[in-house]
């Protein structure tokens, strides 16, 4: 009766304070999920509480990174590289001028694979352009990457035009993350938004592609969840942003920004993580979220040699590790 009764006040107290809209393909709990769950009610944990009243930290897991800064090295020497960053495996992009051409796809993302899992490494997700599931190679990408057993990847860019009503827009949004949608389930894999910032940019916002992915019933499509462009986007309203794509987060992102003045007036500079404007307080909702996904970190600042990107990327995984904990 004392577990029934914790896990009824969980529930209510997740439900008005924390909670948002449940995962809209999240299955019901097994048994033994209802059991391990009741047992965390009764500890108190399943509101994020430990003994003392502080959050418990967040369960150990590994930390992937965006290899586009160093895509130019070969498979080999990449994988040897991840494992000395420290990594447990890489975001690798598929792409125009990319880390692999898409017309390559099928040569060099299995010579890739192979190479990571000879360290023990993975590739969770790739990093399109695709915009529509008709665009050349699109398809082919997936499914090499599928057979592959990488069952994430990222979409290209959707932008804005000034030249049509924003509804009609939305509309051409939906109709195509509908369609990758579908050819996604036929494949096995699940597609992403990557909510990036910029004055044209669909998904800036956050609200416009929760929208979108609601209305038009799009399956197999979520949101790579970037805190850094939320902040750019939202400044203090990010965890409002976050709540709304919580539900269909697919991956986050870290890495972190100041804002300076320049010929240009106020622009987002990136910085090495906790030195800029991300609040890492994201973590705790994080956490409560359940998200048991890629996490992956981005560097987007300049860096030197081999060796200074190497001090660059464990002393932003410490930081992201620390956060975590």
């Amino acid at each position: 009766m004392l577990v029934q009764a914790a896990v009824r006040r969980a529930v209510v107290a997740e439900s008005i304070f924390m909670k948002p809209t449940p995962r809209l393909d999240t299955p019901p709990l097994t048994r033994r999920e209802f059991v391990r769950a009741s047992f965390l009610a009764a500890s108190g944990v399943a509101l994020g509480l430990n003994a003392a009243g502080k959050e418990d930290p967040m369960p150990a897991r590994p930390i992937i990174g965006f290899s586009k800064p160093f895509q130019s090295m070969g498979a080999v020497d990449m994988a040897a590289f991840v494992e000395e960053a420290g990594w447990s495996g890489i975001e690798c992009p598929v792409r125009p001028e990319g880390q692999i051409e898409p017309e390559r796809v099928g040569e060099e993302l299995p010579r890739l694979v192979e190479a990571f899992r000879r360290k023990g490494l993975d590739i969770p997700i790739v990093v399109t352009e695709i915009s529509s599931i008709h665009e050349a190679h699109a398809e082919e990408v997936l499914r090499v990457a599928s057979r592959l057993g990488i069952k994430k990847f990222r979409l290209g860019a959707f932008k804005y035009t000034k030249d049509r009503p924003l509804e009609q827009q939305l509309e051409g949004f939906g109709h195509d993350l509908r369609e990758i949608g579908e050819a996604c389930g036929e494949l096995g894999v699940r597609a992403a938004v990557q909510n990036h910032s910029g004055s044209d940019r669909f998904s800036a916002p956050v609200w416009d592609v929760v929208g979108v992915l609601r209305e038009h019933r799009v399956k197999n499509v979520g949101i790579c969840f970037d805190i850094a462009h939320a902040t750019v986007e939202g400044g203090l309203s990010w965890p409002i942003q976050a709540r709304l794509a919580e539900p269909f987060y697919t991956a986050i992102y870290f890495k972190d920004f100041v804002w300076s003045k320049g010929a240009r007036g106020w622009q987002p500079n990136w910085c090495p993580l906790g030195e800029g404007m991300v609040d890492r307080s994201f973590i705790a909702g994080l956490k409560r979220s359940g998200f048991s996904g890629p996490i992956c970190q981005h560097l987007e600042y300049p860096m030197g040699d081999r060796a200074d990107m190497l001090a660059h990327i464990r002393r932003d995984l410490n930081t992201l590790r620390d956060w975590l904990a």
